[in-house]
């Protein structure tokens, strides 16, 4: 017999960036196994006056190879999914609880990469960030979530999605049916493509962060 237990589990996060002047706060999100504490440097050519980050870890961490050497985290996997769908929700929105007097009425971003994409889009509709901008990085967005049209967060936000070129997750066929997707489910996103792999480019950072001002 199935049964589950709810428990307090101690999570990690980190920060960039001087939220007493920035004027935009970042609430991303990284790929699976990716540890935040590399996955933030990819975001330190923002100035830290105009911009702070804050990179919580998934809650799930393993070796990224046999059992030992590397260690790296996930949002979720198939095991689950929904209790860790639902803990993802009540994690960030903990985690935004305890740092809304650093946040205050700043410009929120939200940004998921690879699969922190997918919980980026749910937490997006169904946790408390009500992000100004939402950023959906080399990712799917999760086909499973309901957006009814008049309640959906979508629609208070400005939305983009980023695919690089060389990115081996998404192929010319891919991106058609992703991008047809998000245009049948009438979420405007903006399209951002980019010259490169799989990965958090400086380059394509610096053309979001000018679709964002």
């Amino acid at each position: 017999m199935d049964k589950t237990l709810k428990i307090t589990k101690t999570v990690r996060y980190y920060t960039h960036g001087n939220p007493k002047t920035a004027k935009y706060v970042w609430l991303v999100l990284h790929g699976y196994g990716q540890l935040p504490a590399y996955f933030i440097r990819k975001f330190f050519t923002l100035s830290p006056d105009e911009h702070y980050v804050i990179a919580p870890e998934g809650m799930h961490r393993f070796y990224l190879e046999g059992t030992q050497g590397r260690v790296g985290a996930s949002w979720m996997t198939k095991e689950a999914r929904m209790d860790d769908i639902e803990d993802n929700i009540t994690y960030l929105n903990s985690l935004c609880d305890a740092l809304a007097s650093e946040i205050g009425n700043k410009k929120k971003i939200l940004l998921g990469f690879s699969q922190g994409g997918a919980t980026a889009a749910r937490y997006h509709q169904l946790g408390i960030w009500n992000a100004d901008f939402f950023v959906l990085w080399g990712s799917v967005f999760p086909p499973d979530l309901q957006l009814p049209s008049q309640e959906s967060a979508y629609a208070n936000s400005a939305n983009c999605i980023l695919l690089g070129s060389d990115d081996p997750y998404f192929g010319d066929a891919e991106k058609k049916k992703l991008l047809e997707h998000l245009n049948n489910e009438q979420l405007n996103f903006q399209y951002l493509p980019y010259h490169g792999a799989h990965s958090v480019m400086p380059e394509a950072l610096t053309e979001l962060i000018k679709w964002i001002s």
